[in-house]
Parts: structure tokens; C-alpha cells; sequence
């Protein structure tokens, strides 16, 4: 026989607190579960080496946000609401969702793109859509980067997936270009020696490409030099401080030493430096004419 509904009856009570109760169990429980679950994933993904580092917190966020989803529709059930009907309003409201929020799941997209293309990877030094700074998390929304000067960044993934990437760090080695700017009387030949001893000497410089200095210009009273080398990608910014350095005291050495006027080094503006003792060669006293 059915129970009579009665507020002074505890079966009454017990019909109506235990689903109640029921429900928010699960979603304390999943709460909880979803949490740990996405901090396992983080902490153990990237033991598998290499790529995993990156798609550690997408795999996190996306695991924790399914555990939610699953806690949700078990509370539902926990207070009578029918499987069908629950399948149909989550049907429903995820429509109207995805229409509201088209940015937001644009993001969620282009953050799967970036995780499975692999542009991009934790650690890289990348510029794009304006933002630029070291990758410190790939998430299911958005892009953390630290910038040089030790700045918080937050980019949407959309912006970097519809824009132009670019990676400082991909390539194993990259090419520095330091400038020179000489009176167009000096000796070019003599500069040149001058320069690719500053070269020889660093010994984070590639022998293959060998390095080069060629006239990149000149003008009325002046001329140009580039010197051109090849380093290994991680010491990029240190050499690149310390041969504009050492290429500077030389040139300073090389005027001085008969030339005339004044030299002006100059080279592309990077606020990555660290002193890694790049030396400058003795040049000694200039060789007599031959006749």
C-alpha cells in the first residue's frame, strides 16, 4: 500500500531528504574525484616523455570537466529525473550552449589543433598574435606564456591557431647577424679577418655553416659589414650579447689601430642575455703594405 503523504509522517521526510541527500553526495564525491584525477593526470602524463609535457594539462582539464558531466547527470538521477528526459534536456541546453558560447568552444578546438599538430610545446620561446614569451601550459581554453621580463601572458588558443606561430626554439640551431658600420676609407679585408676571429674564438659557433662577413651596405661615407653565424638553438641569446660585445672591441681595435673614425655595431633586439664569456682576439699591429 502506497504511503500517504504527511510532513508529520518520517517516511515522508526520508522519500524526500534521502535523493536530495543522494544527489549532493555525488556531486561532493565527483567534485573531489574530478580534482585528483586531474592532478594525477598532470603529474604522470609527463613521465612519458617527450610531447606529453604539453598535452598533460589539456588531457587534466578535459578529464576533470567529463568526471563533472558524469556527477551531474548521477545527481539528476539520484532526485527522479528520467534517463530519456535527461538526455533530451542535455541535448537541448548543449545546443543553446554551443550557439552562446562559439568562442569558447573555438577555443577548446583550436587548443585540441595545437595539442595534436604540435606547433607549439612547453618550454618553446614563440611569438604570435601579438603575445610573445616561454609556453609554461597549453590549456583546453587558453595559452600561458612567461614573457621575458617574467610577465603573466594569457592567450586564447583561437588567436594562435588562426594566426602566424612563430617558434625560436623548434630549429637545433639558429643564425646570429651583427652589423658593423665603418668609414668607408677603412680596410675591408682587414676587417673582415677582424671579424671572423671574433668568430673562432666564441666556440658556441657552428664550423658548419662556416661563419661569414659580408657588405650588407653602404652609404656616401660609410660602409657595412654583417657578420653571420651559426649557433646551437640554447645558446642563441648568450651568444648573441657576447659576439656583438666582442665584435664591437674589435672593430673599436681595428680603427684605433689606423683606420679612423668611429664604428657602430648594431643587431637585432633581443632581451634574452646571459654573459657567457665570449673573448676578443688580440688583432695585433697592422701588416705593412705589399708592393
Amino acid at each position: 500500500m502506497p504511503t500517504t503523504f504527511s510532513l508529520e509522517n518520517p517516511a515522508t521526510w526520508t522519500g524526500i531528504l534521502l535523493p536530495f541527500l543522494g544527489a549532493a553526495l555525488a556531486l561532493v564525491i565527483g567534485w573531489i574525484v574530478a580534482r585528483i584525477a586531474q592532478r594525477a593526470v598532470v603529474y604522470w602524463v609527463p613521465r612519458a616523455g617527450g610531447t606529453a609535457i604539453t598535452l598533460a594539462p589539456l588531457a587534466g582539464q578535459a578529464v576533470r570537466y567529463a568526471i563533472l558531466i558524469f556527477a551531474l547527470v548521477t545527481a539528476l538521477g539520484f532526485i527522479g529525473v528520467p534517463q530519456t528526459s535527461l538526455i533530451t534536456v542535455i541535448g537541448t541546453a548543449s545546443l543553446a550552449l554551443a550557439l552562446s558560447l562559439q568562442n569558447t568552444l573555438s577555443n577548446v578546438a583550436s587548443g585540441i589543433m595545437l595539442a595534436w599538430i604540435r606547433p607549439i610545446a612547453v618550454g618553446d620561446y614563440i611569438t604570435g598574435d601579438g603575445v610573445e614569451g616561454v609556453v609554461v601550459e597549453l590549456g583546453l581554453f587558453g595559452t600561458r606564456l612567461r614573457s621575458t621580463s617574467g610577465l603573466y601572458v594569457f592567450t586564447n588558443n583561437n588567436k594562435l591557431w588562426n594566426g602566424a606561430i612563430t617558434n625560436h626554439s623548434r630549429e637545433p640551431r639558429r643564425r646570429i647577424d651583427v652589423n658593423v658600420t665603418l668609414p668607408d676609407t677603412a680596410n675591408i679585408a682587414r676587417a673582415r679577418k677582424a671579424l671572423l676571429s671574433v668568430a673562432n674564438h666564441d666556440k658556441r659557433v657552428l664550423p658548419d655553416p662556416a661563419p661569414a662577413v659580408i657588405v650588407s651596405s653602404f652609404g656616401t661615407n660609410t660602409v657595412t659589414l654583417q657578420m653571420r653565424v651559426w649557433v646551437p638553438t640554447p645558446d642563441y641569446r648568450a651568444a648573441l650579447r657576447d659576439l656583438t660585445e666582442a665584435t664591437k672591441l674589435a672593430a673599436n681595435k681595428l680603427l684605433a689601430a689606423g683606420e679612423g673614425g668611429i664604428a657602430e655595431v648594431t643587431q637585432a633586439e633581443d632581451p634574452h642575455v646571459a654573459h657567457s664569456g665570449a673573448k676578443t682576439p688580440d688583432l695585433g699591429p697592422e701588416p705593412p703594405p705589399t708592393t
